[in-house]
């Protein structure tokens, strides 16, 4: 009997076992861009955009400071997710430390701000497009809604933060927008990890590189996140205020935010992912990597409590301890390992110096 499914899956499979390498990297760039890093892209947009309505909200008083807070989570946690995917145009001109400044060693958000919101004039928009990117991101826009010794419950005080609150929203909405109209564009990001050779790539083993180039990065950053609080840059000594997110203690989600979408780079949609590039003979080093994940989330996933109570509790920062060496164990098979199966000589990473 005719079997046209059949016959269709093993013309596919001979279409396939005849790709090239080049081949096969160019269209799992091109799955990537487009079923993980677009959608991701996508959701900080509509993040950003939903932030810029939820300041003007809650400074009008058509919406309460919890809701201010919520929408001010989603759109921290849609940047969280961003981290691993941050190649091209947002990864180029400083535009990342217009969203997040961190780290933060010596509280010059706190400090900017107050000097800001404390001058003649308020702030807005376009004077902020202006101003030191300490101020323009997601940690000014927390230090005034979580900072303790910051009352919006007194109506003078919130009068004086609002309109840099405002600018804000405004400002990362524009900014999101910006970055996602340049994916979007005829022959712009979305198209040169999809059609090669083009400016930016010759071909699908670059775009391969840069892809795994900025998950390695991102993992190094993992371990910094988490490593700086844990006093492994300061002699073993807790630094909680040193932590990403620290003020509305959302640390530990960020970090998991991230995990999650770097994971997502390597598995893909319908296993569309980084590990589809091994072959039959690196299937221990997939498994490993599979395991390495799994491993470092279900970890995450084990603490619910904020990461400043984890640090001031013995068990609670050997469990951390562990965490980082998990952490640290992903990081090292992507940069080693994974590197050398692919083929990619990765050279430094953007953490390097730090």
């Amino acid at each position: 009997m005719f079997r046209p499914t059949l016959l269709f899956t093993s013309l596919a499979a001979l279409v396939l076992g005849a790709c090239t390498p080049q081949d096969q990297q160019a269209a799992t760039s091109a799955a990537i861009a487009e079923q993980v890093i677009l959608p991701s892209y996508n959701r900080w947009a509509d993040a950003d955009r939903q932030l810029a309505v939820s300041a003007l909200a809650y400074c009008q008083g058509s919406a309460s400071l919890d809701t201010a807070r919520a929408d001010f989570l989603h759109a921290q946690r849609a940047w969280a997710q961003l981290q691993p995917l941050l190649i091209g145009p947002l990864a180029e001109g400083n535009r990342t430390w217009q969203v997040q400044f961190w780290p933060d060693k010596k509280n010059l958000v706190g400090r900017q701000v107050d000097q800001l919101v404390n001058a003649s004039t308020p702030v807005d928009a376009s004077q902020l497009a202006s101003a030191s990117v300490v101020v323009q991101g997601l940690s000014a826009y927390e230090y005034i809604l979580f900072d303790a010794r910051l009352d919006l419950a007194d109506a003078g005080q919130k009068a004086r933060y609002c309109p840099l609150l405002i600018a804000i929203g405004e400002h990362q909405k524009t900014l999101a927008e910006s970055i996602l109209a340049q994916w979007n564009s005829p022959q712009g990001m979305l198209w040169e990890l999809s059609h090669f050779p083009n400016p930016r790539y010759a071909d699908g083993h670059e775009a391969i590189a840069d892809l795994l180039r900025t998950q390695v990065t991102a993992l190094d950053t993992l371990k910094k996140k988490l490593g700086t609080p844990l006093g492994r840059q300061s002699k073993g000594i807790a630094q909680p205020l040193q932590a990403e997110a620290w003020r509305s203690q959302a640390s530990l989600a960020n970090l998991a935010a991230s995990l999650d979408a770097a994971q997502a780079v390597w598995q893909g949609v319908d296993g569309q992912g980084l590990r589809r590039l091994l072959g039959k003979e690196q299937k221990g080093l997939a498994e490993r990597l599979d395991a390495a994940y799994v491993a470092a989330q279900t970890l995450l996933a084990q603490h619910p409590r904020p990461l400043a109570e984890l640090l001031a509790d013995p068990q609670g920062r050997q469990q951390l301890e562990t965490l980082y060496d998990r952490l640290n164990t992903l990081h090292r098979l992507h940069e080693g390992e994974l590197a050398k199966a692919l083929g990619i000589a990765l050279g430094f990473n953007a953490n390097d110096g730090d």
